[in-house]
């Protein structure tokens, strides 16, 4: 379930998927896989939420709003991408949450955004213990720093609840501010919790790669050291459509001499900038990177953001380009002279499958 309240690569192959490279520290005890913890929440829900009007005020007026939650799996299940549809108190609402899994801390991410703004918040990070998932992080409402809590508890077959709090006091205390209640729709034949629409400038810009694509990868295995060796993948990439093509998610699954690499992006339009925003995940490490920030402009889309490279923060930049309907290509290059010169580190190819 998403949260209401709004807190004041094929796309984005950035740095981090050279600097993530090398061996990770075992964890100190055996801890159980939480992949499956939210198999639960896999298909269509019709939803009942509560949400406090004006919350960390002393209010006890709520609203009510009633909707439909569609979730799906993304790499068979260490992943979900959940689309929220709701109509209440003369509002419209339309959400949607990444849920990633991290397999070495054994944890979830929870990543929110609403279609308003565009963007995602603060990740919400936690587990499923005795049947009951809690998540927190720390965020910004009216110019203060708050923790926020989500639950998900009363997991039954059809049904189960989500909560949201906030708290002024580092935990001690916690003021509920959000209540959804869902019950399963048992034939799930939705594909979006939106319908078509135009929409603002931009928000179509992502639809030509919507589908199946073969995908060639030829990724610089040394940047920044004049290497010249260049390693090659092949792959797939399925891109679907979320929030009518406002959002939309890509995912990777490739492998060649150098391993297997299994990653999304997450793109979200922003109503407002009338711009993108590039998230990306591995499945390695079921977190997300700094998102790359642009537009389309003649039928190029670039995308910018700052990252750590070996210790030195640089420029990345993503290029999608020579879009046709059957193929398209796009780059990632990296500067450290404040963008005046670029080197390209990973050039892909791709091709629509047919059929």
């Amino acid at each position: 379930m998403n949260r209401w309240l709004p807190l004041c690569a094929c796309g984005a192959l950035i740095a981090g998927s050279y600097a993530g490279q090398g061996a990770s520290d075992p964890p100190a005890a055996a801890t159980a896989d939480g992949q499956h913890d939210f198999d639960f929440n896999l298909g269509t829900w019709r939803t009942h939420i509560e949400r406090l009007q004006h919350p960390l005020a002393g209010s006890k007026v709520w609203v009510a709003m009633d909707g439909t939650v569609v979730v799906r799996k993304v790499w068979g299940g260490k992943a979900q991408i959940e689309e929220v549809e709701a109509d209440g108190a003369g509002e419209h609402f339309e959400s949607l949450t990444l849920f990633l899994y991290n397999p070495q801390a054994h944890q979830w991410s929870i990543n929110f955004a609403s279609s308003r703004e565009g963007t995602l918040a603060q990740p919400a990070i936690g587990e499923f213990r005795a049947g009951r998932g809690e998540f927190v992080d720390q965020e910004s409402y009216k110019g203060r720093a708050v923790l926020l809590r989500v639950v998900w508890s009363d997991v039954k077959e059809g049904s189960h609840r989500f909560e949201q709090a906030f708290s002024e006091d580092g935990g001690r205390t916690w003021e509920t501010n959000f209540i959804a209640t869902l019950t399963r729709v048992p034939d799930d034949t939705s594909t979006s919790a939106a319908s078509l629409a135009e929409g603002p400038a931009g928000q179509h810009d992502f639809d030509w790669q919507i589908g199946d694509w073969a995908i060639h990868m030829q990724r610089l295995q040394h940047p920044f050291t004049g290497s010249t060796s260049w390693t090659e993948l092949d792959g797939t990439v399925v891109v679907r459509r979320l929030w009518n093509g406002r959002a939309n998610l890509a995912e990777i699954s490739t492998g060649g001499p150098s391993g297997k690499l299994e990653f999304l992006s997450l793109r979200l339009f922003n109503p407002q900038s009338h711009q993108w925003s590039l998230n990306f995940a591995s499945s390695d490490s079921g977190t997300l990177s700094t998102p790359m920030v642009g537009e389309f402009r003649n039928g190029r889309g670039e995308f910018y953001d700052q990252e750590p490279f070996k210790g030195r923060t640089i420029w990345v930049r993503f290029v999608f380009g020579d879009i046709a309907s059957s193929s398209n290509r796009d780059e990632q290059a990296f500067s450290d002279d404040g963008g005046r010169s670029w080197e390209v580190n990973w050039i892909n190819t791709s091709s629509r499958k047919r059929g």
